[in-house]
């Protein structure tokens, strides 16, 4: 079979398209946001990705089964990644793309660090210190006592926290629970919920926002193919620090169509979360750190009802 993880090139490639997906798919958000509740958008952005998900993970004939095998975790995944997904939708609604980029970009810095605290791992002085720093940078972005700390900056920030636990989950029982199941259950969790919820919040859609919606749950897809597609593609420590051109599209549709201009503050405290996010990776990806490296295991903890790709990839001998 070929090694398909020996072309970095194409992985890269595929990297940058699944972070522009994503970054589309906020934007999107951000903008049905300003008419329809976040639990109308997440349902219905759901439900229109769930269809082609199953599909998918029907005509994979490796999943005999959808039992889940620690059914406790894959519960608790799912309640963190629908609090994380129901925060950062609700942060990009009120809070300026790039902003909530800036605050989410921490979250591989608190995988490094409850890794540490919740399951043991090896995490030496530099990694500390650069979990540290990009923290620093996280208090730049929201400049405590110089401007309001609102619920949007509330809503990334947890956001950024319930990925990083979700993220320690999939870390946790990622070797004994197939993807299928990973991906299935907080999906179904996520229409269950809001589907509750729906009546309360629920406003007539018209056609066009019904279509952006559908757009959601296609780019959610397609995001997520091409990611997985990225990591069996190339090393994990080349595709991870990709994730971080998302702030440049966040700051062009910002500009573009939300009349968002760059905030100086932020870009410092961005730059120096991301100087932090990428010297992690870097030092995760050296042959003479521990094999247990919670970020190139998930270096993408994103908020969508999909788990973060586990990268198939043999670490150099």
């Amino acid at each position: 079979m070929p090694q398909t993880h020996q072309s970095p090139l194409r992985g890269l490639g595929f990297a940058f398209a699944s972070f522009a997906l994503f970054a589309t798919h906020d934007a999107l958000i951000k903008s049905l946001g300003a008419t329809y509740a976040v639990f109308q958008i997440i349902f219905f952005a759901m439900l229109f990705a769930f269809v082609p998900m199953a599909v998918m993970m029907l005509a994979d004939r490796q999943v005999d089964n959808f039992r889940p095998h620690h059914p406790w975790l894959i519960l608790l995944r799912a309640l963190m990644s629908l609090i994380a997904m129901s925060s950062a939708f609700y942060a990009f609604t009120v809070l300026p793309l790039a902003e909530v980029y800036a605050l989410l970009f921490a979250t591989p810095l608190l995988i490094t660090a409850l890794s540490s605290l919740l399951l043991g791992e090896t995490v030496r002085l530099q990694r500390w210190a650069a979990v540290l720093v990009g923290l620093a940078g996280v208090m730049v972005v929201l400049r405590p006592g110089m401007t309001e700390f609102t619920l949007g900056h509330a809503g990334a920030l947890t956001a950024a926290v319930a990925s990083a636990f979700a993220s320690i989950i999939v870390r946790r029982i990622g070797g004994e629970e197939r993807t299928a199941v990973m991906i299935l259950y907080p999906m179904l969790s996520s229409i269950l919920v809001m589907g509750v919820i729906l009546p309360f919040v629920y406003v007539p859609m018209a056609l066009p926002d019904l279509g952006m919606v559908a757009g959601v749950g296609l780019l959610t897809v397609l995001a997520q193919l091409a990611i997985i597609t990225a990591y069996r593609a190339a090393p994990a420590a080349v595709v991870a620090p990709v994730q971080y051109s998302q702030i440049l599209w966040a700051t062009g549709f910002g500009v573009l169509f939300f009349d968002e201009l760059p905030d100086r503050m932020v870009a410092l405290g961005a730059a120096i979360i991301i100087a932090s996010g990428v010297f992690v990776v870097w030092r995760e990806s050296r042959s003479n750190v521990s094999e247990r490296n919670p970020v190139l295991r998930n270096p993408n903890p994103r908020f969508d009802a999909g788990p973060s790709p586990k990268p198939k990839h043999r670490r150099p001998s």
